[in-house]
């Protein structure tokens, strides 16, 4: 039986069970596949790579697996252009744009927060979010390798937790966003873009006892949500500072 040698770096370990992760191991197939359905057989989406070298040269995931090749597979580098280098994908998405799965909502509500562009509908189907996400260049977030693994998709990143602001924490990381972010310049609501709202013109928009204690306002004008520095501020300016030192920076 044909086998094939395998080795995966940094985080696409994650998808590895213990007996494999960060060391070289031998994969055996009864038939020729090609790289792209191997490296999603052990378990990892591949949008989740960004270079694959077969003995040393970078190939492309049509390549097919005979047997006897050394194999290594990394990560993506989301932050770093290797173009040049990578023959699996097309260019990184400069202007980080996201696209959440139905499980994501609090993650969405956390992005906006941040100041990143976070597309989020509980109805959006697994074929909607691909087609949005092709269509509006935006990188997929999903818990569902199933849906990362579909050929159509060509930036993803799969979180491996369910607590939202670790789940932040990684996308901060993994995309290199901790120097990128605007916080409350965003709906939380509607992922629009907020604007300054005059205190003049707040009346009607917020409640008739917040005017007397705040100067300054700004609203959604897409949902018509209006915002200011209250108690809700104060929380989320330490939400923020709570993800950012567990994260290191």
């Amino acid at each position: 039986m044909p086998e094939a040698s395998f080795r995966f770096f940094e985080e696409l370990n994650d998808f590895l069970p213990d007996r494999r992760e960060k060391k070289r191991f031998l994969h055996q197939f009864k038939e020729r596949a090609s790289i792209k359905d191997m490296i999603e057989a052990l378990g990892i989406p591949h949008t989740e790579v960004d270079l694959i070298l077969v003995d040393g040269k970078s190939e492309d995931f049509n390549y097919i697996v005979k047997g006897g090749e050394r194999i290594s597979v990394y990560p993506v580098f989301e932050s770093l252009n290797i173009r040049q280098v990578s023959k699996v994908r097309p260019e990184p998405l400069r202007e980080t744009r996201f696209i959440l799965d139905t499980h994501l909502g609090k993650l969405a509500r956390i992005l906006r927060m941040l100041g990143f562009d976070s597309l989020y509908r509980k109805d959006l189907t697994p074929d909607e979010i691909i087609s949005v996400s092709l269509s509006e260049h935006r990188i997929i977030l999903s818990r569902s390798r199933n849906l990362l693994k579909r050929k159509e998709v060509t930036h993803g990143y799969c979180l491996n937790t369910s607590e939202p602001e670790k789940q932040a924490r990684l996308v901060l990381k993994r995309f290199d966003l901790q120097e990128n972010l605007e916080p409350f310049t965003r709906c939380m609501e509607c992922n629009s873009p907020l604007e300054e709202l005059p205190r003049d013109d707040a009346c009607g928009k917020v409640p008739e006892d917040v005017l007397p204690g705040q100067q300054e306002f700004k609203w959604c004008p897409a949902c018509g949500k209006a915002y200011w520095k209250g108690s809700h501020y104060l929380k989320m300016e330490e939400k923020i500072g709570e993800i950012l030192s567990v994260g290191g920076w």
